[in-house]
């Protein structure tokens, strides 16, 4: 018997099996990544959206309303998402629920009409769209869709006919994009949204699908602390207040280079680390004060079991703990001040410089993770101004920081489009508190023209990119226009990179060490650039960041 309407109950269960088989190949999408770096990749951030959505859907009370259902996917994945490709996808399920919300039965003609919101709607809040990405798989998606309605009376056949255009669309995407060719892949956002409706179909269809989730629960990723909050509670007797166990089940090859750069962003956020990986499990034990951040990161390796938080304070000291990592809001009889600042950072020295300059909240984040929509307006609700500057200081971050101003109403959010954290420095030394709103943002935008940015990490799998032959463990230094050296050795490597960056107008260099890296070492690698340019002065500073030994910025 054909089936002829779709209603919120079997929506919510296609939803939950997209879901879930969008969690089950995130390492795969991960893989697909064009750049080889450690962090949060594309497959983890789009599984994170919608995993905040699955939150709510499962919270919804009324579980046979589509209203409340597609409500519950749309305002989950907005305030869930992270990256780009998270935050197109969260994208797409606003502009579906928009449609579908407001019928109880969903034909085969609501459903392409839909699909064409949900194209419209990603498109509209991407900036610059580019083609061969998870935005022309949604396209081709919609455009099958619509050709169908009057066609085909089953939504079986609709469903997977849609499906089978969007994977052709996919498969295409290289042809679309030169550097997946060069790197051979497909997009991986187009990967992940293929992955939700295949998911989805393979529910309509009967097969039996797997609709628990054992991780809806550890999504927060951005730890937000005014100034220098962090290092600034004088009652507090441990430094670190939760004591975190889990055992992560291994989904995929834990290398030596895995385990070095899982260790070091513990590191960052903790101490008393232990940390043992044997075969296919890796045990973790680490004092923190977001255990959150650190059940996060183990997602991104596999399953988790024998999750055990122990919080190591008395009680009396719970309200200390708790200032740390969610502060109050301000008094609401404070007058508020006329500007503020939201800045994503990561390490204690990258952190206490961006207190020193002024910024009012930090959201612990970054490449090795990035924050959500709703970190960023938690964020932005403990500042107390009119209008609030936010630096996103990561290009996988811009978007989320876009979304999250959008939803914002009652402040004037005004995000600085910086895709580094020497761009995020600079912007915040260029901001004038005598001028308007308009003219800081005119200032401070045109201040990341006069900074170059290059960083200093190791690759996690082999690749051809950017006219490169990459191996597992390379060296890569990666500047504004890419990956500009690869080697074997850190300084040797730094230096070629920072090499490229410099012209007859640069006049400074920054060196931001990194926690894997000592003072000593920066100075050495200092001391090589000034013998061959000594006319350029050079500035060393204690960045404290996981995975990326150095970050440079030359002015």
């Amino acid at each position: 018997m054909a089936l002829l309407t779709v209603d919120a109950a079997l929506l919510r269960k296609m939803f939950l099996a997209g879901a879930k088989n969008l969690e089950s190949k995130k390492e795969i999408i991960n893989e697909l990544n064009v750049f080889p770096v450690p962090d949060g990749d594309t497959g983890t951030n789009m599984t994170l959206t919608i995993l905040s959505a699955v939150k709510e859907v499962q919270a919804a009370q009324d579980q046979s309303s589509m209203k409340a259902l597609s409500k519950a996917m749309s305002s989950g994945s907005l305030k869930g998402a992270r990256g780009n490709s998270g935050v197109i996808l969260s994208q797409l399920l606003r502009g579906f629920s928009k449609v579908v919300g407001n019928y109880d039965q969903i034909t085969i003609p609501i459903a392409a009409e839909s699909f064409a919101k949900a194209v419209d709607t990603a498109y509209n809040a991407v900036m610059k769209p580019k083609e061969g990405t998870i935005l022309t798989v949604a396209r081709a998606g919609a455009e099958r869709a619509a050709e169908l309605v009057g066609v085909s009376q089953d939504f079986e056949d609709f469903t997977t006919q849609v499906v089978q255009r969007m994977q052709e669309a996919l498969d295409y995407t290289p042809e679309l994009l030169p550097v997946l060719k060069e790197a051979g892949v497909v997009d991986s956002g187009g990967q992940g949204l293929l992955e939700v409706m295949k998911g989805g179909l393979d529910c309509m269809l009967g097969k039996e699908v797997d609709l628990s989730f054992e991780s809806t629960g550890a999504q927060a990723s951005g730890k937000s602390a005014k100034g220098a909050a962090a290092d600034n509670i004088s009652t507090a007797d441990i430094k670190f207040g939760y004591c975190t166990e889990f055992i992560i089940k291994l989904e995929r090859t834990f290398s030596m280079a895995d385990e070095a750069a899982f260790k070091a962003y513990l590191s960052s956020i903790g101490d008393s680390l232990v940390c043992v990986s044997d075969e296919d499990v890796v045990k973790v034990h680490v004092h923190t004060n977001d255990p959150g951040l650190a059940i996060q990161k183990g997602l991104t390796y596999g399953q988790l079991t024998s999750m055990k938080i122990d919080n190591m304070r008395e009680e009396h000291n719970e309200r200390v703990i708790m200032s740390e990592t969610k502060e109050e809001e301000p008094a609401k009889d404070e007058p508020r001040k006329q500007y503020g600042f939201v800045s994503v950072s990561v390490g204690e020295g990258m952190n206490a410089i961006f207190s020193e300059l002024g910024v009012d909240c930090l959201i612990e984040g970054g490449q090795t993770m990035n924050p959500s929509t709703e970190d960023i307006i938690t964020a932005v609700n403990k500042v107390n101004a009119d209008n609030v500057f936010v630096l996103p200081n990561n290009k996988n971050i811009i978007l989320a920081a876009e979304q999250a101003k959008s939803l914002v109403k009652d402040k004037n959010i005004i995000v600085i489009p910086t895709k580094t954290v020497p761009q995020g420095i600079s912007a915040v030394i260029a901001f004038n508190p005598e001028i308007s709103a308009e003219d800081n943002f005119g200032a401070m935008k045109e201040a990341l023209g006069y900074v170059k940015s290059g960083q200093v990490t190791y690759a996690v799998r082999d690749t051809s990119i950017d006219g490169h032959e990459i191996h597992e463990s390379d060296i890569m230094g990666i500047s504004d226009k890419g990956i500009v050296a690869v080697g074997k050795n850190i300084d040797d490597t730094a230096l070629e990179m920072i090499e490229t960056m410099v012209d007859e107008d640069s006049g400074l260099l920054s060196i931001y060490y990194g926690s894997d890296m000592t003072e000593e070492d920066a100075q050495s690698l200092a001391d090589r650039f000034s013998e061959k340019f000594p006319l350029i002065d050079v500035e060393i500073h204690s960045g404290g960041q996981p995975i990326y030994y150095y970050v440079v910025s030359v002015e």
